[in-house]
């Protein structure tokens, strides 16, 4: 499988992180943005996902929507330009294609730090700067009622794959940018951000299964 094409440029990120212990930030403008954003159990949101590869002039795009369930994990369902499904659980990644097939790309039974993927997809896209904070090195500012996060990997085997993650937003991520170590840029906009309902409905729940 490449997992460069089936998942998107968040999930490839968490996929290269390993557990570690949270990180209690010492930076006030740090700890300003980490009391700031929101914490909600449930998250749902649209997306939108432009990447510029080296040497091509332009770039690809997809757009879709998503869950991130803090107990659960991730929903991330591209709608165009192709309809598929990745589902990020602590477990495994499954994608669902547009036929209704389905398939297990990854299992925590052989791939042990995947129980690592819930925690850190959810840190990703909900602006956890504690968790982020032990395998990033972050630069934090205030820009004006939102806020911008840099991030650059603290280890060899991050730095390999990526230069940069930058994180921006409000209560809320609304944008991420990755700058990949080959020089490849994706951004992923997201919108359209809501806590409810505060719970998964029965059709989120059973895509979890």
């Amino acid at each position: 499988m490449n997992l460069s094409v089936r998942l998107p440029r968040v999930l490839l990120c968490a996929l290269l992180l390993v557990a570690a212990p949270l990180v209690h930030a010492a930076d006030p403008a740090v700890d300003a943005i980490t009391q700031a954003v929101a914490r909600p159990d449930v998250l749902r949101g649209q997306f939108t996902q432009e990447k510029q590869v080296s040497g091509f002039k332009n770039p690809l795009r997809s757009q879709g929507q998503f869950v991130v369930a803090r107990q659960h994990g991730v929903i991330w369902t591209t709608l165009k330009p192709f309809p598929s499904e990745v589902v990020v659980t602590a477990d495994r990644i499954l994608s669902r294609q547009r036929d209704g097939s389905t398939r297990v790309e990854l299992d925590a039974r052989q791939q042990p730090a995947m129980r690592s993927v819930n925690a850190i997809m959810f840190a990703l896209m909900s602006g956890d700067v504690q968790a982020l904070s032990s395998q990033f090195n972050v630069q934090a500012s205030r820009e004006g009622h939102g806020w911008r996060l840099k991030l650059t990997p603290k280890s060899a085997m991050l730095a390999k794959a990526f230069e940069s993650l930058t994180l921006q937003g409000d209560r809320y991520v609304r944008q991420v940018e990755i700058v990949e170590a080959n020089k490849d840029r994706t951004q992923i906009q997201f919108s359209a951000l809501s806590e409810a309902p505060a719970t998964l409905n029965a059709d989120e729940a059973r895509r979890f299964d």
